[in-house]
């Protein structure tokens, strides 16, 4: 190298080589990276306005605390509707089950009887005209009059004794059948508001940290929206990128030693999981150098002493 360069050329051109050496995977002892909690970003499941915040960001939440509170008066009335069409169904299918009653197959042998008689007295005056027509006392226009009485007659009986017939051999099984299917479905609407309701509460998945209310109270929060983010996870662990010669030497369940920005002694960690697929370049595509480029994403669990630790501390993770 020509040394009689000025100075800023002369760290102009150590400095290119400097990185190169750098990221051509000479330095592959450590993984980098940073602490990290897992993040659970609660969303909205209605097009609703809030009505209640309860807990403040920051503050501790177990599972089950409520986050979020929505209008739930539509969706009530949504609710109570359904209920009463299950009702409905229900009392269709009682009735059915049940089948007629005593009084229904009185009233339908009464009026078996009294076509009965309707037809018989029709049938009378039939015969009587039939008579009279011969010796003109009548006329066949009467008589055909009585004709069509007599036929009306015996078909209003006809329909009398199959109504009669039906009661007594009760529901039949495709009517059932058809009722039950409405009351299930009918249950199924039920539950489906029902869920929608509870969801209008919002609740905490995990035990963890309210990390952000992104919406504030009395706003219309569109559906699918993040109402509430939890940081979770009793200890925080690390999220390296491990260099890809020391790829084959981990594995899950290793214990891995981790510095962390700030404290003198290093932590044991266990190797949670490890990406099988690089980062930055598909590996197909880089010849012997370049590959030593490559890193993979790595999650180690930390101890319970690293609780209290917060996220986004870098740390250096030492390779086997």
């Amino acid at each position: 190298m020509n040394l009689s360069l000025p100075i800023p050329l002369l760290v102009m051109a150590i400095f290119p080589a400097a990185l190169l050496d750098r990221c051509s995977g000479q330095n592959t002892g450590t993984a980098l990276g940073v602490l990290a909690r897992d993040r659970v970003a609660l969303t909205a499941t209605a097009n609703e306005i809030i009505v209640e915040l309860p807990v403040a960001e920051g503050s501790p939440v177990k599972v089950g605390d409520v986050l979020v509170r929505f209008d739930t008066d539509l969706q009530t009335a949504k609710l109570n509707l359904a209920q009463a069409e299950l009702e409905k169904s229900q009392a269709t299918l009682l009735k059915l089950e049940v089948g007629p009653r005593v009084e229904e197959i009185a009233i339908a042998r009464a009026n078996v009887a009294g076509a009965e008689a309707r037809l018989l007295d029709a049938e009378a005056v039939y015969q009587r005209n039939s008579q009279l027509v011969v010796n003109s006392v009548v006329s066949q226009a009467r008589l055909d009059q009585d004709i069509a009485a007599r036929d009306s007659a015996r078909a209003a009986l006809e329909s009398a004794r199959e109504s009669l017939k039906e009661l007594e051999n009760g529901t039949r099984p495709e009517d059932l059948s058809v009722a039950r299917a409405n009351v299930r479905a009918a249950e199924a609407a039920v539950a489906a508001e029902q869920t929608v309701l509870d969801d209008l509460t919002v609740v905490a998945t995990r035990d963890g940290i309210l990390d952000s209310l992104p919406w504030n109270l009395g706003e219309r929060v569109a559906q699918g929206s993040p109402v509430a983010v939890l940081v979770s996870g009793a200890a925080p662990y690390a999220r390296v990128y491990v260099p890809e010669p020391s790829r084959v030497d981990i594995a899950p369940g290793d214990s891995l030693e981790v510095r962390i920005d700030g404290l003198d002694q290093p932590l044991m960690g266990t190797v949670r999981w490890v990406s099988d697929d690089p980062s930055f370049t598909p590996y197909y595509g880089l010849n012997t150098d370049d590959r030593t480029r490559l890193v993979y994403l790595a999650e180690i669990d930390l101890p319970e002493t690293a609780r209290d630790l917060p996220a986004g501390v870098p740390v250096q993770v030492k390779m086997p």
